[in-house]
C-alpha cells in the first residue's frame, strides 16, 4: 500500500491508533481523537454572525479521563514525519501537558519538556511509542511527586456527564496537584461565565474521594448561590452535604422537582458535625457582635479544606470580618475562586491566597468562543460633558434656589437631578431596542442608586407603553428595598420567561446574576472599580445558542468604558460606537474589532442572586448602609433640556488606544499584514488551486469579502476587491474579466461540448462570482444539466483530470490580468 495515497484519517487509523494500542493505551479512556478544544471565537459583523475555526487537536492521550499528558498531531504521508509539532506544541502548552508528538505514519517525532530525554527532540519508531507508565513516571519526576502525592493527584474526575472544557480540566489538575504536594493557599481566577462552580465540584471531589480532604466547606456571600450550588452541581454529595443554616428552604430544581435542603445548625444553633461537605454563607457564620461568630462552635482544625466562591467581594480586605472565618481555620487548604482578582494599595487577596495557580481570562473566553463578544455605543450628553451652570436666581423643583456652582457628571443623579437628562437616556434605550427589530431583548439598566432605577423605571414606561400596556412588569426595578422586583428576578434571568424584559438596577445586578440571555446593558452610572467594571460586563458574556445570542451590546452613558483603554482590562469589544443626536443607535454594520484581534460561557455557581441575609432581611449588595452623615436630599431641575453630542465611530488599536478607522481603512490594514506586497498575495492567490480557501481563511479572521464590498458599495470579485482595497489597484468586474478571456479565444482547443461547458462556466462566474468552478457539482444545475449528465459532460474533456486541468487553466486565464 503506498502511504502516499492515504489521507490524514487514514494515517490515523491504519497506523497511529494501533501503535498506540501496541504501547499500551487504552482506546476507551486513555485516547481521544480529533479532540475538540475550542469553539471557535464569535466573529461579529453588523448583525451577521459566524464563528472561527475551532482548535482540534489529533490525538489528546490522558493517564484518566480528564487527566491530559501527551498531544498528538498527525499529518498524511506527504508531510514529513515532524510536520505537525509546531501545532502539536501548541495544544500542548493549552493543555499544559509536556509531551508531545508529531507523525506521518512512518514514526513519530517526540518532544519531551521535562527535560529527562537526552534530547528534547527525538525521533522514534511506530513501535517505540512509550507507554502510560513510562510518561507517567517521567511526569511524576518532572513534577518532583512521591508515590502518595501522585495518588492524590492523579485520583478520577467524578462522571457527571458533563464533559469539561479544557480551562476547567486544567484550572482542576493544577488546583488537586498543587494541594497533593502541601500547597495550602491557592487562587483561581476565571472570567465569569467560565464554570467555577463545576470546577469548585470537581477538585471537592476528587480530593474528598481520594481520602485527603474529609472535612470540607464552600464559602459564598449570595443564599442562593449555596442553594443552587446544592442542588445542582453539588448534588453528587447529597448525604454527606448540609447548608449551614437555620432557615430551611424547599428549593425548585431545573426538572421541576423540588427538595429541601438538609441543614447543619438547629434551631438552638448547635452545629451538627455528622457532615463531611459544608455550604454556607459568611452572613450566616459571623456578624458584628460576638454571639453572631457561630463559627467558632467548631474547633479551629475542624475543616481539612475552605473553598472560597468570590473571593474579591469580601474577604480580600485584610479587617474585613469575612477574613477572620478563614483566619480562623488557618489550618484548613483555603482555595480563592474569583472572576476579578482584587490588587489595590488597600485590599489584596494575592496577598493572601498567593499568586493565581492558573487564569483564564475574559479575553481569552471570547477568543476560544466560550464567551459573547460585545458592542459598545458611546453615549456623551451635553451636559454630562459641558458641565451645568444654573442660570441666575434658577429655583428647583420645590422653588428652592439651586447653588450657583458647576455641576458635573459625578454630580448628575447624585446631588443634582436633571429630570430631562434621565428621559434623554430612556428615550435613546428605547430607541436602540426599537431599531434592533427585537424589543423584547433582555435589558439591565445600572443607575446611580436606587432612586435614581425608580426615575429610569418611570421614563422607560412613558418611552414603552404599549408593551407596558400588554404587561405592567415589561419594565421593572430590580433594587434591594424593592420587594416586587425582587420576585421577579428569577423570571428576568430564565430564558423561558418573557418578562421582564427591561431592569433597572443600581448595583444589585452587577455581580451573581446568571443573565444567559441579557443581550443590552446599559451603565448610567460611573463604574469607579475595574472589578466592578469586569462585573458587570460579565452579566452578557454567557452565550445562549437556544436563542441565539452569540454577542451584546453596552451602551455607556457615563464614560466608564474608558476602562477599555486601561491594560488591567483583560477583554476587549468588537465595536465602538458615539452616535449623534439625529443618529441610529445601532452601529453601523461595519467590523471594528479591538485590541489584537480579540473579539469582545456558562458559570454554574452564579445561577441566582438571592440578596437575603439569614434573618430574612434584604440588603443591596454595594449599597452604603452607614448612617447618613447630613442631608441626603437631592436636588431637582426641571425643564433645561439635555442633547447627545457629535457622533463618532472608535475602534481600539493594538495598543488600547481609541482612534478612528472608516471599513476600508481597517480591511486595508487587515489585508496587508496578511499579504505585504501586492506579489505576495498574486503568488498566493496562483499557488492555491481551491481560491474559495483563501476567502474562507480571510472569512475566519473576520473578514468576510462579501459583506465588505457591499457595505463599500463594490460589487467585485474578491480578488479585485482585495487588489483594490489593500494595493489601490484598478479593479475589474467579473463580467469584464470574463470578455478578456473570451477575446484571448481560450477555448479553441476543444470540442463543441468541452467549449460549451467552459463557457457556461465563464458565464456563471461573471453572473454569479462562483469561485469553486472545479467542483463537478456545478455540473448538476442550470444550463449544465440541459447539456448532459456530469459523467457525460466530464468525458467530454477526457476525463475528470482533464477536466479539472481546463478549469484550472480558465481560472488562471480570469486573474491573468491585474488591471
Amino acid at each position: 500500500m503506498d502511504k502516499q495515497l492515504l489521507s490524514e484519517r487514514d494515517i490515523c487509523s491504519k497506523y497511529i491508533t494501533p501503535a498506540l494500542q501496541s504501547a499500551g493505551w487504552d482506546l476507551q479512556t486513555q485516547i481521544s481523537e480529533e479532540k475538540t478544544l475550542t469553539d471557535g471565537r464569535i466573529i461579529v459583523r453588523g448583525k451577521l454572525v459566524a464563528r472561527g475555526k475551532q482548535k482540534r487537536a489529533d490525538y489528546v492521550l490522558y493517564l484518566k479521563p480528564n487527566i491530559p499528558i501527551a498531544v498528538i498531531e498527525a499529518k498524511d504521508n506527504k508531510h514529513a514525519i515532524g510536520d505537525g509539532m509546531q501545532q502539536a506544541l501548541t495544544y500542548a502548552k493549552m493543555l499544559r501537558v509536556p509531551f508531545a508528538f508529531s507523525s506521518n505514519g512512518d514514526g513519530f517525532v517526540f518532544h519531551d519538556k521535562t527535560g529527562f530525554s537526552a534530547a528534547m527532540e527525538t525521533q522514534i519508531g511506530l513501535n517505540e511509542f512509550p507507554s502510560p507508565e513510562s510518561l507517567l513516571r517521567r511526569y511524576e519526576a518532572w513534577k518532583g511527586m512521591n508515590e502518595a502525592q501522585a495518588g492524590v493527584a492523579f485520583h478520577g474526575y467524578h462522571d457527571t456527564g458533563k464533559t469539561p472544557r479544557y480551562y476547567q480540566m486544567n484550572a482542576v489538575n493544577a488546583a488537586v496537584e498543587a494541594i497533593a504536594q502541601g500547597q495550602s493557599r491557592l487562587l483561581l481566577v476565571m472570567a465569569t461565565g467560565t464554570g467555577k462552580t463545576f470546577t469548585a465540584f470537581q477538585i471537592i471531589w476528587r480530593l474528598w474521594k481520594s481520602g485527603a480532604k474529609k472535612r470540607i466547606l464552600f464559602l459564598a456571600d449570595r443564599n442562593v448561590l449555596v442553594d443552587q450550588t446544592m442542588v445542582n452541581d453539588f448534588r453528587p454529595f447529597e448525604g454527606a452535604m448540609a447548608k449551614l443554616s437555620t432557615h430551611s428552604k424547599t428549593i425548585e430544581r431545573a426538572d421541576g422537582s423540588v427538595e429541601t435542603l438538609d441543614l447543619a445548625i438547629d434551631k438552638k444553633r448547635r452545629i451538627n458535625t455528622a457532615y463531611e461537605i459544608y455550604l454556607g454563607l459568611y452572613q450566616a457564620l459571623t456578624g458584628p457582635t460576638e454571639a453572631q461568630k457561630i463559627y467558632k462552635e467548631l474547633s479551629p482544625d475542624f475543616f481539612d479544606l475552605i473553598v472560597v466562591d468570590e473571593c474579591h467581594r469580601g474577604s480580600a480586605a485584610d479587617d474585613s470580618a469575612w477574613r477572620e472565618i478563614l483566619e480562623y481555620f488557618s489550618s484548613a487548604t483555603q482555595i480563592g475562586m474569583t472572576a476579578t482578582p482584587k490588587e489595590t494599595e488597600y485590599v489584596s487577596n494575592i496577598n493572601y491566597f498567593g499568586a493565581p495557580i492558573y487564569s483564564y481570562s475574559l479575553r481569552e473566553g471570547i477568543d476560544d468562543g466560550f464567551l459573547a463578544p460585545y458592542k459598545v455605543i458611546k453615549c456623551h450628553i451635553d451636559r454630562d460633558v459641558q458641565g451645568y451652570r444654573p442660570d441666575p436666581g434658577q429655583l428647583d423643583r420645590d422653588g428652592n434656589e439651586v447653588e450657583d456652582r458647576i455641576y458635573n457628571a459625578k454630580d448628575f443623579d447624585r446631588t443634582l437631578v436633571i429630570d430631562d437628562r434621565t428621559k434623554l437616556v430612556a428615550q435613546r434605550v428605547t430607541q436602540f431596542l426599537k431599531e434592533s427589530g427585537d424589543r423584547y431583548q433582555k435589558t439591565i439598566v445600572f443607575c446611580v442608586d436606587q432612586e435614581h432605577a425608580a426615575r429610569m423605571r418611570q421614563a422607560l414606561v412613558n418611552e414603552n407603553q404599549d408593551l407596558v400596556a400588554k404587561d405592567p412588569r415589561y419594565v421593572m426595578r430590580i433594587t434591594g428595598n424593592d420587594k416586587e422586583g425582587l420576585n421577579e428576578l428569577s423570571n428576568f434571568i430564565d430564558p423561558e420567561v418573557d418578562y421582564p424584559v427591561i431592569v433597572t438596577t443600581s448595583r444589585l445586578l452587577s455581580t451573581g446574576v446568571d443573565a444567559q440571555t441579557c443581550r443590552l446593558i446599559v451603565l448610567d452610572r460611573e463604574v469607579g472599580s475595574m472589578t466592578e467594571f469586569k462585573q458587570i460586563v460579565g452579566r452578557g458574556t454567557r452565550v445562549h445558542t437556544d436563542t441565539g445570542k452569540y454577542y451584546f451590546t453596552l451602551m455607556d452613558f457615563r464614560g466608564a468604558t474608558n476602562h477599555f483603554a486601561d491594560p488591567d482590562f483583560d477583554g476587549d469589544p468588537v465595536q465602538i460606537y458615539q452616535p449623534g443626536p439625529d443618529d441610529p443607535m445601532m452601529p453601523p454594520d461595519e467590523p471594528a474589532p479591538g485590541p489584537g484581534e480579540d473579539e469582545g460561557g456558562s458559570d454554574g455557581g452564579e445561577d441566582l442572586i438571592d440578596p437575603v441575609d439569614p434573618e430574612g432581611s434584604w440588603i443591596d449588595p454595594g449599597q452604603d448602609t452607614s448612617p447618613p452623615t447630613g442631608p441626603q436630599k437631592k436636588i431637582y431641575v426641571d425643564g433645561i433640556g439635555a442633547t447627545i453630542l457629535a457622533e463618532r465611530v472608535e475602534y481600539l488599536d493594538s495598543n488600547g488606544k481609541l482612534v478612528t478607522e472608516s471599513l476600508k481603512d481597517f480591511t486595508r490594514k487587515h489585508l496587508t499584514k496578511r499579504f505585504a506586497t501586492m506579489d505576495d498575495f498574486l503568488r498566493r492567490w496562483n499557488e492555491e488551486e481551491r481560491k474559495q480557501a483563501i476567502i474562507e481563511e480571510l472569512a475566519e479572521e473576520g473578514l468576510d469579502l462579501k459583506i465588505i464590498g457591499s457595505e463599500l458599495g463594490k460589487d467585485l470579485d474578491p480578488f479585485d476587491l482585495i487588489c483594490h482595497v489593500a494595493f489601490d489597484a484598478k479593479p475589474l468586474t467579473r463580467k469584464e474579466r470574463a470578455n478578456n478571456v473570451k477575446k484571448q479565444d481560450a477555448f479553441g482547443r476543444y470540442g463543441d461540448t468541452a467549449r460549451a461547458v467552459l463557457e457556461a462556466l465563464l458565464d456563471k462566474y461573471a453572473d454569479d462570482g462562483v469561485l469553486n468552478l472545479d467542483d463537478t457539482n456545478v455540473l448538476k444545475i442550470d444550463p449544465f444539466a440541459h447539456m448532459g449528465t456530469p459523467l457525460e459532460l466530464v468525458r467530454a474533456f477526457g476525463g475528470k483530470a482533464a477536466y479539472q486541468k481546463a478549469v484550472q487553466d480558465l481560472q488562471d486565464a480570469i486573474y491573468k490580468k491585474v488591471s
